[in-house]
């Protein structure tokens, strides 16, 4: 019984130490450029990611980093789209509507896209909880500053976002209620 405890735990203290051990990361260049991060870029932005193999082929041309492999990846532009104003877009359209405190919460999310030419177009309602607010949050979208659109290779090209409004700011949406019939 002794020698079976014994060995359960030797098993568990193995798997805490691999568990434990951080595992090897590949070399990551995005758009050609060397980066340590890649979990912040959107997987929406990304349009090819190719593994290399941890080879001599490989190692000779990136270096005794690349001992783990090497992940290339591709966005879709070299510059993303930049909001003109002081503030994210999301925040800006927020300021925009005007919805008072004794109005009930409320949200609205869409998908839009910006234009070579910086114009912002709604592709997709994804949520609406309140259409005064969805009139409201439409008509900010329609009279807000154009982008600086996205660039691939010097020249604009499309890119796309989600917006998402909630307003009051701070205030949780009310759960929905639920009907249970026994």
């Amino acid at each position: 019984m002794k020698r079976y405890a014994l060995l359960l735990y030797i098993l568990f203290l193995a798997a805490a130490v691999r568990a434990a051990t951080p595992r090897p990361q590949p070399l990551y260049i995005v758009n050609g450029k060397e980066t340590t991060e890649i979990r912040s870029i959107p997987p929406e932005d990304i349009e090819n990611v190719e593994m290399l193999p941890a080879d001599e082929e490989t190692i000779a041309r990136y270096g005794q980093r690349a001992a783990h492999g090497v992940m290339l990846i591709t966005l879709r532009y070299d510059r993303p789209a930049s909001f003109p104003a002081d503030s994210a877009f999301g925040s800006y359209i927020a300021r925009q509507v005007r919805w008072d405190e004794s109005e009930p919460t409320a949200r609205v999310v869409l998908r839009y896209k910006i234009t070579p030419d910086g114009e912002t177009v709604v592709q997709q309602e994804l949520e609406s909880t309140d259409s005064r607010l969805k009139r409201r949050v439409l008509k900010a979208v329609a009279e807000a500053p154009r982008w600086h659109p996205a660039q691939k290779n010097g020249a604009p090209v499309e890119s796309e976002g989600v917006l998402s409004i909630q307003l009051p700011e701070g205030r949780r949406m009310p759960r929905q209620a639920e009907l249970v019939i026994r």
